[in-house]
């Protein structure tokens, strides 16, 4: 990086950092009515945002609103009920589009990343996709991201080839582009880790797959509730989504899709709404993205989406990255200094999530017994087998923080992990 480019991060930084110190965060996070709740007669800390975030009471509200006042099937009737559920269910996407930068025609709305990124398996890549050809995953990639090719490979004759990363958790890029040969039909990667937090240089890694012709697909679950996004500015042809990652309710998602990509792709599900014209003889299917969209979707989680979202909107996500970046920081040093801990993930600027082990403490016995003191992490291989194989472990125990934690959660943790590791002797 060039000095100028230099200058202008810090630049970029220091206006965050303003943000983040404008924003009331302790109002904020009165919010969120589940973080007052006690687990086992403490206080709750809650620190597993990475396996799903809280929900403000804005999108509770808006759920039981829409329930109680306009619960009606979407683009199925005439009446006002359906019309204001319908003018609701597109006014999330128009919502999530504005969120992400994208045009909303081009958003496909669905129950999250992994349907999304099976959409693209067996839309885009089963028919296009044959023997001799490869995907190109990256080590640090969720399951979601990996098997969905695995199948694909099985039934193309193609083949699944790993990017490899480097011990701090970053991807190899040199290895990386001596793996984009001529026979890579489709690059599968994370924006960021689960597991580690790396944040992946997207943009890029992109500019180089288009060079070469390789089709990119983008897990944008850990990204989107950390990170301001601006899809196009990727460069992507692919990039997926996960509503209750991002303060939202479960079951909702999408997947971004060039235009020219969708229109050229089959429908992944057949049913109502994603046709124009049903007889016995042909089906005429709609426009894109409803040609997608088959049967009744998640209407009031989609609203409550949309409420999430202008949520985010309204603190910024410069301010919640800045302020994600303090707590982050702020739980590294803690753990710094503890004897005979590892942190797995050490890339710079990574997003709030620290995945770690004790010497001689299991990851499972002591997430037990933080339960036991109120506070929740993740035990376990996180959905990502091959990148746990890579470190030689067979768990690790995941803190992973949002922007409604505090510095005094943090203290509090870090005593009962403390604790949990002097009981295990």
């Amino acid at each position: 990086m060039s000095g100028v480019e230099n200058l202008g991060a810090a630049s970029i930084a220091a206006a965050e950092q303003q943000q983040a110190q404008a924003v009331d965060w302790e109002r904020i996070r009165a919010d969120f009515p589940l973080l007052t709740r006690a687990v086992n007669d403490k206080p709750l800390i809650y620190f597993d945002n990475a396996n799903t975030a809280q929900k403000p009471v804005q999108v509770v509200a808006a759920v039981d609103m829409f329930y109680r006042r306009h619960n009606a099937n979407v683009s199925r009737a005439v009446h006002a009920l359906g019309t204001e559920a319908t003018e609701a269910y597109e006014g999330a996407r128009k919502t999530l589009a504005r969120f992400m930068k994208v045009r909303g025609e081009e958003l496909v709305l669905c129950s999250g990343t992994t349907f999304a990124i099976n959409l693209v398996a067996y839309s885009w890549a089963l028919p296009r996709l044959k023997a001799g050809d490869v995907i190109l995953v990256s080590r640090m990639e969720h399951h979601a991201n990996i098997v969905p090719w695995q199948l694909v490979a099985e039934r193309t004759g193609a083949t699944v080839q790993v990017a490899e990363i480097l011990p701090d958790g970053s991807l190899d890029l040199d290895a990386l582009d001596k793996a984009m040969t001529p026979r890579v039909k489709l690059l599968a990667l994370a924006h960021v880790s689960n597991v580690l937090g790396t944040v992946n240089p997207v943009r890029e890694i992109c500019r180089q797959a288009r060079k070469r012709g390789i089709v990119t697909v983008i897990d944008g679950s850990q990204a989107a509730p950390h990170l301001p996004l601006d899809v196009p500015a990727l460069g992507c042809d692919f990039y997926a989504v996960t509503g209750h990652k991002i303060c939202g309710p479960t079951g909702t998602g999408a997947l971004w899709a060039r235009r020219e990509l969708l229109e050229a792709m089959p429908p992944f599900i057949g049913g109502g709404e994603m046709i124009k014209e049903v007889s016995f003889e042909k089906t005429t299917f709609n426009d894109i993205p409803h040609k997608f969209e088959a049967g009744t979707p998640n209407i009031a989680g989609f609203v409550g989406l949309g409420a999430a979202l202008d949520y985010l909107d309204g603190i910024g996500m410069e301010a919640i990255r800045a302020r994600e970046g303090e707590l982050l920081a702020h739980l590294t040093e803690e753990l710094d200094r503890i004897e005979g801990l590892r942190i797995f993930g050490t890339a710079p600027d990574k997003a709030a999530v620290v995945s770690f082990l004790i010497d001689g403490a299991h990851a499972h016995d002591l997430a037990t017994l933080l339960d036991l003191e109120g506070v929740a992490v993740r035990s376990g291989q996180h959905c990502a087998h091959p990148l746990l194989q890579y470190y030689g472990v067979a768990a690790t125990l995941r803190a992973s923080l949002a922007f409604y934690n505090t510095h005094a959660e943090i203290e509090s943790f870090v005593a009962a992990l403390l604790k949990a590791r002097r009981l295990l002797g």
